[in-house]
């Protein structure tokens, strides 16, 4: 069967996000690097430790969606699977982060974190919508509604 093309748009959109993480996780770890050459005290080495530990899960997370996006490319089911999950964790954030941004609207900074969070909860919604419907299930192999 056929790739279709939301499939594609998803796999480019996570391929796309994996390269951002990626740079992200390396400027971090080489910044936690920095910091804990030029830091003399404790607490400058913990920062460092920190801002390291952070990079190396966005490296993860970048690794992650490359792998998820690869196989979505490639129409692998595990892969969707995959992609379902990480999908969920931003729409959580996005959700749970959106109350807060509410209540703090009459603000331009939050005003824009406001709206950053509805376009998120947006496409994770579509991603998930799109990724459950049955032809996009038999595309992959599972055996649609």
């Amino acid at each position: 069967m056929e790739r279709p093309a939301g499939v594609t748009i998803i796999a480019v959109l996570g391929l796309i996000l994996a390269g951002v993480l990626a740079l992200w996780g390396v400027m971090i770890c080489l910044g936690g690097t920095m910091l804990s050459h030029m830091a003399y005290t404790r607490w400058g080495m913990v920062a460092g430790m920190g801002a390291m530990t952070v990079g190396a899960v966005l490296l993860g997370l970048a690794a992650a969606y490359a792998v998820a996006s690869i196989g979505l490319l490639q129409l692998q089911n595990w892969a969707r699977v995959l992609a379902i999950l990480l999908t969920c964790v931003p729409l959580l954030f996005a959700l749970l982060g959106l109350g807060d941004a509410a209540m703090h609207l009459r603000m331009m900074f939050f005003f824009g974190m406001f709206v950053r969070r509805v376009v998120v909860i947006a496409i994770d919604v579509w991603i998930l919508v799109y990724l459950f419907q049955p032809q996009v299930r038999k595309a992959f192999g599972e055996g649609g509604a």
